[in-house]
């Protein structure tokens, strides 16, 4: 009777064998390692943006084997019993439970599209109007800059100017071309100059700035053409979730009391 209980106990064991193989990965010295180590990385590597396929999973697999082995090793010297490994883990586990704090708190607290789209609005309002595709001539002297301007109007083309004469080794190459941009790109003279100045027009007199002086020839304005809000809205997004969670952690900060 004995003998026919120990068969059945052992039978049943290997049958249960197969399930309980499949949820760890393996066995380390008689020590399960639990497949949920593997899922938990896999899921920070997603996270983070990072494909987890099968080559991946083969390899942490094989990581999370590796760390029970020295786990092990680690225990049986003795290392978390000493000072370094206390102060250690205490400063792990604090930054794991200050990150999940805030992490809890901007799910508690979703940016809503109407926040983005009012963000938005604030930013074309503050960068629209129009764009300028100018070009200029940049050089030493004041004469230097009048004796151009005089060529130019004489037939001089103002494009092989700038690239023979312009100190400017930006736009010089390019002819002067200064590509498309607002006013306030520019230092407070050249702008002031340049918005006065009709499509096709130079300015009559060299204007001065900390460069140097310039001769400057506006090719064409346009209305500022800024990115969709689809563009933007990741960027936009991210930015006010740090605004939120910085004014968040400030007021964490004046409510304490710190002695």
């Amino acid at each position: 009777m004995k003998r026919s209980l120990h068969i059945l106990t052992a039978v049943a064991l290997l049958a249960a064998a197969p399930w309980a193989l499949a949820q760890n990965v393996a066995m380390v010295n008689g020590k399960a390692v639990p497949l949920a180590r593997v899922e938990a990385l896999a899921q920070q590597m997603m996270a983070s943006g990072r494909p987890v396929d099968e080559q991946v999973r083969a390899q942490l697999k094989e990581e999370v084997v590796l760390r029970e082995i020295f786990m092990q090793e680690a225990e049986k010297r003795g290392v978390g019993a000493t000072d370094d490994f206390k102060t250690q883990m205490e400063l792990a586990r604090q930054t794991i439970m200050i990150r999940t704090l805030f992490t809890n708190h901007q799910k508690k607290n979703p940016i809503t599209d109407a926040a983005v789209q009012a963000e938005y609005d604030r930013f074309v309002a503050a960068n629209g109007g129009k764009e300028f595709r100018a070009r200029h001539i940049l050089v030493e002297s004041e004469d230097e800059a009048k004796a151009i301007i005089k060529s130019i109007k004489g037939g001089a083309d103002f494009e092989d100017t700038a690239k023979r004469q312009s100190k400017d080794p930006g736009s010089g190459a390019n002819g002067g071309d200064l590509d498309w941009a607002a006013a306030a790109s520019y230092v407070t003279e050249f702008s002031e100059a340049m918005v006065k100045l009709d499509k096709g027009q130079m300015t009559e007199t060299p204007v001065k700035s900390q460069f140097g002086w310039h001769v400057i020839r506006v090719d064409d304005v346009r209305q500022a053409q800024l990115p969709q809000l689809a563009e933007l809205k990741p960027q936009i997004l991210q930015q006010m979730q740090q605004q939120q969670l910085s004014e968040y952690q400030r007021n964490l900060r004046e409510q304490a009391k710190v002695e």
